[in-house]
């Protein structure tokens, strides 16, 4: 199983969301995600996380919050995600390779281009919900069941 953190650095009452529509073949393709990746062999969650944001928006985060885990499963593929967010970060934002970057105000989250899942989660994360446990079950990229 794949392991991936994701983080939601936020600024006033706003998420940093990457708008994906850089990278060639991906999954992600014109969604809005928050910043992260895969956690590299003989990594910590909490290193990836900081590596992830660094390699993705040139910030260093110096303390977070974790909000629980994730699992996505799909007809041949399945992740466990790592959820997080952070307001204590630092450094000069930098263009992403993979996408764009946005400060998205809470209330305007739900009328993005998300995955079904998210929209499960992330108003959780937003009440600010610290023992978050899902498993999103996909075919193809429709959401079809939710476990809770």
């Amino acid at each position: 199983m794949d392991k991936t953190v994701l983080c939601y650095l936020q600024k006033n009452d706003s998420y940093l969301f990457l708008y994906r529509n850089k990278k060639e073949n991906d999954l992600n393709e014109g969604k809005w995600i928050g910043v992260g990746g895969h956690i590299e062999k003989g990594e910590t969650k909490e290193d990836a996380l900081k590596r992830e944001i660094k390699e993705e928006t040139n910030l260093d985060i110096r303390s977070f919050t974790y909000h629980g885990e994730i699992i996505f499963k799909n007809d041949d593929y399945e992740e466990v995600m790592y959820l997080y967010t952070s307001d204590d970060f630092l450094g000069e934002m930098k263009p992403c390779d993979e996408g764009e970057l946005h400060w998205v105000k809470k209330t305007d989250i739900m009328n993005l281009n998300l995955w079904e899942g998210d929209k499960v989660f992330l108003p959780l994360l937003i009440e600010g919900k610290k023992d978050i446990k899902l498993t999103l079950i996909y075919s193809g990229k429709k959401l079809v069941k939710i476990i809770k």
